[in-house]
């Protein structure tokens, strides 16, 4: 399994830098994020020794229960998933970014717990660019006034935005998912909201990768492509099927 593990991360690290290399943009602008969901800790260890850096988990449940095997390691954590409210202080304990805030009301409330704990937090937006009932995210439309919001709160550091684009279909339908995220950038920069500048964009899974740096994306998020398919007969992206 260590085998397949570690020739899996290199082919991955290899499409990053030929996508890269296609699109004109240095491999190192782009920063490569395990999707970790239901992976068990001993697998997680495998691609951490060949040399990951980062993953991202979606549930609470599995942020505790593989920390005693984590926190031992060099190995830096996300929260990517739909984060409820009443988890945001456990989930706090685990990482170092968030990269699904979509709603004021979540906001309010890490910045609550934030200053109780006197800390600070990274954050990415989640845009929903694919219009899909399956997915969280903001409506396009919504992303530049909810980042005014988002601004009043010191404790969030804006880092940038994420959304999980349309999958399962052809090339040309996936591609405007993607396209937009980069566009609300844009318009977000226009905007000139104080000190809001140098936004990444988090999108990009196994499937969609290529495009996703093709449109400019700055971190990709895999799990299938480095762990196998842990989903049979699932839909890995539905954040609404409870696992």
């Amino acid at each position: 399994m260590k085998e397949i593990i570690i020739s899996n991360l290199k082919e991955v690290q290899d499409r990053i830098k030929n996508a890269c290399e296609l699109s004109g943009r240095n491999a190192s602008e782009v920063q490569l994020l395990l999707a970790t969901k239901t992976v068990p800790f001993e697998k997680i260890k495998m691609a951490i020794d060949a040399g990951a850096t980062l993953i991202g988990e979606n549930k609470m449940q599995e942020l505790r229960d593989k920390d005693p095997g984590l926190k031992k390691v060099n190995i830096e954590r996300h929260f990517i998933g739909h984060l409820q409210t009443n988890k945001i202080k456990d989930v706090l304990k685990y990482v170092s970014c968030i990269q699904s805030l979509d709603r004021l009301h979540l906001a309010q409330e890490l910045d609550r717990q934030l200053q109780k704990e006197n800390r600070n937090l990274d954050v990415f937006i989640q845009v929903n660019t694919s219009f899909e009932e399956s997915k969280f995210g903001l409506r396009p439309d919504e992303a530049v006034s909810f980042i005014r919001e988002i601004k009043k709160y010191d404790t969030l550091n804006i880092k940038g935005l994420m959304t999980i684009g349309l999958l399962d279909v052809e090339k040309e339908k996936m591609q405007p998912s993607l396209r937009l995220l980069r566009l609300i950038r844009d318009e977000i920069y226009a905007a000139g909201i104080d000190n809001v500048k140098e936004l990444k964009l988090s999108m990009g899974m196994s499937q969609d990768l290529e495009l996703a740096i093709a449109e400019g994306s700055n971190m990709v998020r895999i799990g299938t492509s480095v762990f196998g398919n842990r989903f049979l007969g699932k839909e890995i992206w539905n954040e609404n099927i409870a696992e």
